[in-house]
């Protein structure tokens, strides 16, 4: 079965259940927006709070820690191209890169009140949605990335609680 996620750690131990649980996620999302297809696939980094501290600052000159970083490689009109053209010829390419900080992943999910599973896996889903050229900073915007985040847990039936 092809792969559509590379998933490095860095700085923080590798864990199965979180690789098991961020292929699913990915799967699912490439499922749903017709990716599978094509020659892409995602890079997913787990870390911890200094290194996405020092890779926000390096990258988007934020010297602050955050929960999840998306770095996209395509513009959403050229992902829509590449969905185009839906052709095995293509040279194997990364859609983007998505960074997450597991501890703020542990404290967001008892701060929010549910699983650790539920909060990664909306990170990993909040990210490829960056990574796919969608925002929330607009309310406009906002409007149509959340609804397609909740589509993908409520696809792999990872509710809030």
């Amino acid at each position: 079965m092809k792969k559509f996620v590379q998933i490095e750690f860095w700085d923080i131990d590798e864990n199965k259940e979180f690789e098991n649980l961020i292929s699913k996620v990915v799967d699912t999302c490439f499922e749903e927006e017709k990716l599978k297809q094509t020659n892409l696939y995602l890079n997913v980094i787990l870390t911890n709070p200094e290194t996405i501290k020092e890779t926000n600052s390096k990258y988007r000159n934020i010297d602050k820690e955050t929960d999840v970083l998306s770095f996209p490689m395509f513009q959403k009109e050229e992902i829509e191209q590449i969905k185009e053209q839906k052709s095995s010829n293509l040279p194997e390419d990364v859609l983007g890169d998505i960074m997450v900080s597991i501890p703020r992943v542990i404290e967001q999910a008892n701060e929010y009140g549910h699983s650790v599973e539920r909060e990664l896996a909306y990170m990993i889903v909040h990210g490829f949605y960056h990574v796919m050229g969608y925002d929330h900073i607009q309310e406009e915007d906002k409007k149509i990335m959340r609804p397609k985040e909740e589509n993908i847990l409520n696809k792999l039936n990872i509710v809030r609680g």
